[in-house]
C-alpha cells in the first residue's frame, strides 16, 4: 500500500523544477525534497470534516512548495505556494489559504511539524552500493577508482583512490534536487548533476571537467 502510494504522487509531481543557481549557497538543504506523512489507521486522520491517509509535501529551493493529501475515499486534495523558514519557524503561503505557521524539527531524513511526522525518501532505485568503472576529466591523471555509497536514510560514504594508493574518505549527508545530487561533509559540499539508468550511475559536474561512471554492486 505504502508504495503505490508514493508511486501515485510521485507522478503528481513530476513537474516542478528546481530554480536555485548554486544548491550549495541554501541556506536550509536539508528542507529540500519530497516528505511523505501515513496514517497509522486505515481510517485515516481526520482534518476539516475529511478523513486523510497521507500526505506529501515537497520543498523546492526557489521556496516554493506543493502539498498533496490523499483522502480514505481515493481522492487528492492540494495546493501550491511559497514557503519561508528561520530556525524556528516554518511559514506557508498559498492563493486562497490562510498564511500558515507552523513550529518545526528537522533532521536529515525526519521533519516533525506540528507534530506530525515525515520522512524524506530517495527515488527508488538511487540508493545502493556504486563503485566507478571510468572517471574522466581535465585534472585526471592515471588510474582512478571511485566508491560511493547512498543509503536511504540520506547518509554517504564517498572515497577516491589513485594509481599510487592515495586514498580519501568523506562522509556526511545527501540531498537531490532534479538531476542535482549534493554532498554535505565536514570540510564543505559538493554538487554534481547525476543520470541513472538501470545499474548504472553517472555524476558529472562541469566546474571541474569531470565525469564518472559507476556500476552498482
Amino acid at each position: 500500500m505504502v508504495f503505490r502510494l508514493i508511486a501515485g504522487f510521485m507522478l503528481l509531481m513530476s513537474a516542478f523544477v528546481a530554480k536555485a543557481d548554486d544548491l550549495t549557497e541554501f541556506d536550509y538543504p536539508l528542507l529540500l525534497g519530497d516528505w511523505y506523512w501515513f496514517s497509522p489507521s486505515e481510517d485515516g486522520i481526520e482534518s476539516q470534516g475529511k478523513q486523510y491517509r497521507a500526505m506529501h509535501v515537497k520543498f523546492v529551493s526557489d521556496y516554493t512548495y506543493a502539498i498533496r493529501l490523499l483522502r480514505v475515499d481515493g481522492e487528492i486534495d492540494g495546493w501550491n505556494g511559497l514557503y519561508d523558514i528561520d530556525e524556528d519557524n516554518l511559514s506557508l503561503t498559498a492563493e486562497g489559504h490562510p498564511t500558515q505557521t507552523h513550529d518545526y524539527q528537522l533532521s536529515y531524513n525526519q521533519f516533525l511539524l506540528d507534530g506530525a511526522r515525515f520522512t524524506k525518501l530517495a527515488p527508488e532505485n538511487l540508493p545502493g552500493e556504486w563503485v566507478s568503472s571510468s572517471v574522466d576529466g581535465v585534472d585526471v591523471i592515471g588510474e582512478v577508482k571511485m566508491a560511493i555509497n547512498l543509503r536511504p536514510d540520506f547518509l554517504f560514504s564517498f572515497s577516491t583512490q589513485d594509481g599510487s594508493g592515495r586514498f580519501i574518505e568523506h562522509r556526511g549527508i545527501y540531498f537531490i534536487e532534479d538531476d542535482h545530487l549534493v554532498l554535505i561533509y565536514e570540510d564543505g559540499q559538493h554538487d554534481s548533476r547525476y543520470s541513472l539508468a538501470s545499474d548504472t550511475l553517472t555524476l558529472s559536474n562541469e566546474q571541474f571537467g569531470m565525469e564518472a561512471v559507476f556500476e552498482r554492486q
